[in-house]
């Protein structure tokens, strides 16, 4: 479900993986914080061309790693088993080139790349190689998402007629360069924030997509901001609805200016027999049934050291270990 092609390595839990990261700034910062908490892995290196997240990295390490401004010298240098890509959106298929001809299982933040030319060429070469690519989609790993998409599975809602995605949050964050302001670095609001979605989409209903409608604007942030005299030109709300082979429908409603809501993002999967829907961050999933409308309702623990490692809900942590996992298991 998250690899672009299964690995044939073996693994010796013995030693530890030597990992590298590139690009050290908030995504990469929240990988190092979660890389400590894997037993079976080593930070040794990281690469980032920007100084202060170079010293980001460092200090998010804890312990003496190796720096570089570029990921061929890095790769050059060290001998790595993995390698965690956190840079801006836009660079991901130069970095990717300069990863992909060695024998290094790779673990790229979303979106793989920002155009379908260099997505098609990555995935080609991905398909020709015994390591890993695997693209980092963090919000399947969520534990009360992970837990809705379980029952959708098992049969909880019946046969699935409707999904329903809510975020409502926060503007996008700063980033180094002010790339995330621009559609041309980041692909656009619903690449950049909300390929999360569509990927949750496309895994619970199951079947492929026929049609998208979509109407988004730029209503409320950003809009006096100026980069060398450019204003920004990202979505900060959208509708999308999805139609899909089998007759259901998906929705996502996207708000980025709703900071006074109580919960991120609210999902609900409705079919035949029931609903199931689930709210982060409060990690509570209720299930309901059409038959005698009967309600339960379930907190799904993370614990706190993984909570408090980033700022997905425990995510990244857990798809960490499913990477792991899926390189120790080919």
């Amino acid at each position: 479900e998250g690899p672009m092609s299964a690995p044939r390595r073996e693994f010796d839990a013995r030693h530890p993986l030597r990992v590298g990261l590139v690009g050290s700034g908030m995504m990469g910062f929240e990988h190092v914080r979660n890389l400590a908490l894997q037993d079976e892995v080593l930070l040794v290196a990281l690469a980032d061309p920007h100084p202060p997240s170079r010293a980001l990295g460092r200090r998010a390490a804890g312990r003496p790693v190796a720096t570089y401004e570029d990921v061929g010298e890095m790769v050059e240098q060290e001998r790595l088993d993995v390698v965690v890509v956190a840079t801006p959106n836009h660079t991901h298929a130069a970095v990717l080139d300069a990863l992909l001809d060695r024998p290094i299982h790779v673990l790229v933040e979303k979106p793989l790349c920002t155009t379908l030319e260099d997505c098609e060429r990555i995935a080609r070469a991905a398909d020709t190689r015994d390591a890993l690519l695997w693209v980092g989609l963090e919000y399947r790993y969520m534990p009360p998402v992970a837990r809705l998409i379980e029952l959708v599975r098992d049969g909880a809602v019946g046969r699935l007629r409707m999904l329903a995605i809510r975020e409502h949050r926060f503007p996008f964050l700063p980033k180094v360069g002010d790339w995330n302001r621009f559609n041309r670095f980041t692909g656009g609001t619903l690449v950049e924030k909300c390929c999360h979605f569509f990927d949750l989409m496309n895994l619970i209903v199951g079947v492929p997509a026929l049609r998208v409608y979509a109407s988004g604007a730029q209503d409320v942030n950003h809009l006096e901001e100026r980069y060398d005299g450019e204003r920004p030109d990202i979505l900060d709300n959208a509708y999308v609805l999805v139609d899909y082979e089998d007759g259901t429908r998906a929705l996502l409603d996207l708000c980025m200016f709703a900071e006074g809501s109580r919960n991120e993002q609210e999902i609900a999967a409705t079919g035949d027999l029931g609903k199931v829907e689930c709210f982060v961050p409060e990690s509570r999933v209720v299930v309901g049934r059409r038959a005698d409308r009967a309600i339960e309702q379930t907190l799904v623990e993370v614990p706190e050291a993984i909570l408090a490692a980033g700022f997905h809900h425990g995510a990244t942590y857990y798809q960490q270990r499913a990477f792991l996992e899926a390189i120790r298991n080919p």
